[in-house]
């Protein structure tokens, strides 16, 4: 029994050592640009501009395959933020995408079957609720991608946009874009 042990012992060891090595021969270095790029999407993994979600995207910017105007849900401030982290220069919306007004899902408790469709398919977990209960939004955390319109069968969401106030209102121009360029 305890010759087994050791043996057993004596393998994992063996296997941890060719796991580790094997972890720093083969080691391959992320893009750091795409972190960064990343960093800057609204992370909605919504899939509007084109790609299968964020990640993806910022890889196609940092390769060059994609221009930086095609995320709607990270709007003109996201373009803003891309172009100063890239140095290249603001280019507004093009393509398909164009700008939407900020919005957030609105589920009509009355009609929701509780089916949790729109649950599965929400990328941040705004959606709250259980199976056969009605389920609701909350506001703070949705970030208006769309994603959980399409598969409700009952269709009881809606997008409803977000009033511009005080607390979300946003110069239409930023500052550094008034400014001369040298």
């Amino acid at each position: 029994m305890l010759s087994a042990l050791l043996v057993m012992a004596a393998i994992a060891i063996a296997l941890g050592a060719v796991l580790g090595f094997a972890a720093i021969k083969f080691h391959v270095e992320g893009n750091p640009l795409v972190e960064k790029i990343d960093a800057v999407l609204p992370q909605t993994q919504c899939g509007q501009c084109g790609f299968p979600g964020c990640k993806p995207y910022a890889t196609a910017i940092a390769e060059g395959v994609a221009d930086i105007n095609l995320c709607p849900p990270g709007g003109e401030e996201g373009i803003h933020k891309l172009a100063d982290l890239l140095g290249v220069d603001f280019k507004p919306f093009g393509g398909d995408t164009t700008p939407k007004p900020k919005a957030v899902a609105f589920i009509d408790e009355n009609n929701c079957i509780g089916c949790t469709l729109c649950i599965q398919a929400c990328p941040v977990d705004a959606i709250v609720g259980a199976a056969k209960q009605m389920h609701t939004i909350i506001a703070a955390e949705c970030t208006g991608c769309e994603l959980c319109v399409a598969p409700c069968p009952v269709d009881c969401i809606d997008m409803v946009k977000i009033a511009e106030n005080i607390s979300n209102w946003k110069w239409k121009y930023p500052v550094y874009a008034l400014t001369p360029s040298k």
